[in-house]
């Protein structure tokens, strides 16, 4: 069970990450429409926490100015450890500092942050494979770079629960 400060798009990206998923799913690879509870919402994760006092990590979040929304610009297909395969935005420095100041909230609060997400480790991605198999990387890769470049707008920010699929909305885009 992990709670994670994830970022969320617009409905039109949201769309767009759903249809990527189906598009996966037809071609038998798992995505996050079946994994687990089935409640995966597109999104990036700044941080991942493995132990954490939720009130706490809420009102470190909620001191930080949020800003407004913005775009992510996708142009490349990543493959991490066990058969995730992902979209990987392109690596600004705004983008580095918006986790960065995340990161800081959570620490802040005293949680437990996955290795992944610890300060310098992060990868940012958009998962699209939950499992993919060795065989399958090279469909799912091909399905993905057909659709690059690919620009989706973050618009919100939010914790979710990645055991049941519970989000609590942040105040404002991170």
């Amino acid at each position: 069970m992990a709670l994670a400060v994830c970022l969320l798009f617009d409905a039109a990206s949201e769309r767009t990450v759903r249809t990527l998923w189906r598009r996966a799913e037809e071609l038998g690879v798992p995505t996050l429409l079946s994994h687990t509870h089935k409640q995966h919402h597109p999104h990036l994760s700044y941080v991942v926490m493995l132990e954490w006092d939720h009130k706490k990590v809420e009102r470190e979040l909620a001191a930080i100015e949020p800003r407004g929304p913005f775009t992510l610009w996708f142009d490349a297909v990543g493959v991490l450890r066990r058969g995730r395969v992902c979209l990987m935005p392109a690596p600004t420095a705004d983008l580095a500092n918006r986790q960065l100041r995340a990161l800081d909230a959570v620490e802040s609060a005293g949680a437990l942050v996955h290795k992944h997400y610890a300060r310098g480790r992060w990868l940012p991605h958009l998962s699209i494979a939950t499992r993919a198999t060795r065989a399958q990387v090279p469909d799912i890769s091909h399905m993905l770079s057909d659709v690059l470049p690919l620009s989706l707008t973050v618009t919100s920010a939010a914790l979710i629960d990645s055991a049941t699929g519970q989000l609590w909305t942040l105040p404002g885009v991170l």
